[in-house]
């Protein structure tokens, strides 16, 4: 097997992901969902809980090659280069979060996010697989989501994994403070708090030694042993599930395993698609996403607030509407209804960023954070 048709595979299943977050974060209206494209209410996994899981396992893949084919992989200049890719998208996190900036409370500003989470998984993951023995990564990743059980089972309340008992929250809120946390629950509670980044870290872990194992198979049977290795997660985050829910907002130990054993049974399926049976193609619909992720990303979390906070057209009885709303409601509702709209709304967002990353990719203009 060639490597360039490893990475390919690879930069699909980035793209893929980076694809479906658009599509998940986008709709025109949240109140019409279709129900795999709404997040589980509290434990369970529906298709978009998998979006996180997956780009972190495709961030653990690429740590394996790129630390592989770099010969300062270990070296002070390597663990600089991941501190200050750590900080830049921390700090990325924290520009979206406060964008547009003079509209923030600062005292009410939330810490953590999506990059965030990204950042704090990717460099603890980071120091951990180039500190430690590769034949030790199993056990310290299965010791890390044993304590993360332990932690919230101990030291929850009588329903450890509730809302509002889970002991993420004391942590977070004293290390962040209340006023820096996640309200969309209802009740300060970060779904991407500094606690539960450590077994998101593991996702990284998982995704590294899928790339490690890649690597170190024969051409024919690395789709069979990926499939072996997918399989076995995702089967134990099935089972330890029914004791330790799968939950994404607490990025349980169960939901770890099972979101990345899927997570490694479709990238196996993409390597036995594009390498094996040669069908390529089709991949430049996903791999323009690949190229540029996390540019696309953050470009289409900007791209929603300004159409939501700064963009505003008069709605025809004196008042005004956000532009998201005027364009939901004006264009795709009397196109495709509510529903169907708001899909088509979210369908339309991804096909101008994918676009915009065409023209990069064209040009072969890849923005790295």
């Amino acid at each position: 097997m060639e490597q360039s048709n490893r990475y390919l595979a690879l930069d699909v299943l980035r793209g893929m992901t980076i694809a479906l977050m658009i599509l998940v974060n986008t709709p025109g209206s949240w109140e019409y969902l279709y129900e795999p494209l709404r997040h589980a209410e509290w434990h369970g996994c529906t298709l978009t809980d998998l979006v996180f899981p997956f780009f972190l396992f495709v961030a653990g893949v690429s740590l394996f090659f790129s630390s592989a084919r770099n010969k300062t992989a270990g070296s002070k200049e390597f663990i600089l280069r991941i501190g200050r890719r750590t900080f830049l998208i921390f700090i990325l996190g924290i520009f979206i979060n406060t964008y547009p900036q003079w509209l923030t409370d600062y005292a009410q500003m939330r810490i953590m996010g999506v990059l965030q989470r990204i950042a704090l998984a990717y460099g603890f993951a980071a120091l951990i697989v180039l500190a430690a023995p590769r034949r030790w990564l199993p056990g310290i990743g299965a010791v890390i989501l044993l304590i993360y059980w332990g932690i919230l089972f101990f030291f929850g309340g009588p329903d450890p994994y509730s809302l509002e008992g889970n002991a993420t929250i004391p942590f977070d809120r004293t290390i962040l403070g209340e006023n820096h946390l996640y309200r969309g629950f209802g009740i300060p509670f970060d779904p991407e708090g500094i606690l539960s980044s450590l077994p998101a870290a593991v996702t990284v872990i998982i995704g590294y030694l899928a790339g490690m194992m890649i690597k170190e198979t024969p051409e024919n049977r690395v789709p069979p042993a990926l499939i072996l290795y997918g399989a076995a997660f995702t089967i134990a985050g099935y089972i330890w599930g029914f004791i330790f829910p799968l939950n994404k907002p607490l990025w349980t130990s169960s939901y770890v395993l099972y979101t990345a054993g899927l997570a490694a049974l479709l990238f196996a399926l993409l390597i036995y698609i594009i390498d094996r049976k040669g069908y390529k193609k089709w991949t430049i619909s996903f791999v323009v996403f690949g190229m540029n992720p996390l540019f696309l990303f953050i470009l289409s979390v900007l791209w929603g607030k300004t159409l939501r906070l700064l963009i505003h057209v008069p709605d025809g009885e004196g008042n005004t509407m956000s532009g998201s709303i005027w364009l939901y409601q004006n264009i795709f509702v009397p196109l495709a209804g509510n529903l169907n709209g708001s899909l088509a709304y979210a369908l339309a967002h991804i096909v101008f960023f994918w676009l915009i990353g065409y023209v990069l990719y064209k040009f072969r203009f890849f923005i790295k954070v």
